[in-house]
């Protein structure tokens, strides 16, 4: 089933009267259920591509389709509602709010989708146990270790069951045993649950756990390479 695609996605900044050309014609599928990385030189457009899918940039022309809709045609309030409810986000600098614990951190997302309070807290501590985090619950993010932090930044984004979960370099602040760990984790979740993951890295770990791999260049889709893992 296709989840998402892109066609013809190009993006151009401006530096005064200059153009800087990001996404140069971007076609792309992506199943439901891929655990897809996305890798590249710097400046390859792999940040860029991101936010398009993500909505949270424009295109400067082409579609995105997600989930059968064209956000690349939505309004600003229709996109910050399509991001609440179809896509869950991983960043590198884990994005968590310091003054809650991990449960609330987690439930955080699911306060502004309206859940109500005893399922919230019963599905934040479903994912916490999954991610290993059953003994930490109370505690808050300066307390935690980076890869602790980095789980429940996972757990912050599945709980909801998003219908793809973005990671931009998700493991770029670990050493590589914890980077190991976080990500089987989301190999587990990926082949158990069916959650959707696309990445943007540069770490060979992860381009090597992917099963598929694809590698942008000055914009462009350079290498798409499938594999079992």
């Amino acid at each position: 089933m296709c989840l998402l695609e892109i066609k013809n996605l190009k993006k151009i900044y401006y530096q005064g009267k200059i153009e800087i050309p990001a996404l140069r014609g971007i076609n792309l599928k992506i199943e439901k259920g891929e655990f897809t990385a996305i890798a590249g030189p710097s400046g390859s457009g792999k940040t860029t591509l991101l936010n398009i899918i993500s909505g949270l940039d424009n295109p400067t022309d082409g579609k995105i389709i997600l989930n059968e809709k064209n956000i690349s045609k939505m309004k600003e309030s229709e996109l910050s509602k399509m991001r609440l409810d179809k896509i869950g986000f991983i960043f590198q600098s884990y994005n968590l709010i310091p003054v809650l614990t991990a449960l609330e951190n987690v439930e955080f997302i699911m306060l502004l989708k309206n859940y109500d309070a005893k399922i919230r807290k019963e599905k934040a501590l479903k994912v916490l146990k999954e991610v290993g985090l059953e003994n930490y619950v109370n505690q808050r993010p300066l307390d935690l270790s980076g890869g602790q932090q980095q789980r429940v930044a996972i757990a912050r984004a599945i709980v909801t069951e998003p219908s793809i979960i973005i990671a931009d370099e998700p493991t770029a602040n670990l050493d590589s045993d914890t980077a190991t760990g976080l990500l089987k984790t989301m190999k587990d979740l990926n082949q158990e649950k069916g959650v959707t993951f696309i990445f943007s890295t540069h770490d060979k770990m992860v381009m090597e756990k992917a099963n598929r791999l694809i590698i942008l260049r000055d914009g462009l889709i350079s290498e798409d390479n499938h594999k079992e893992v």
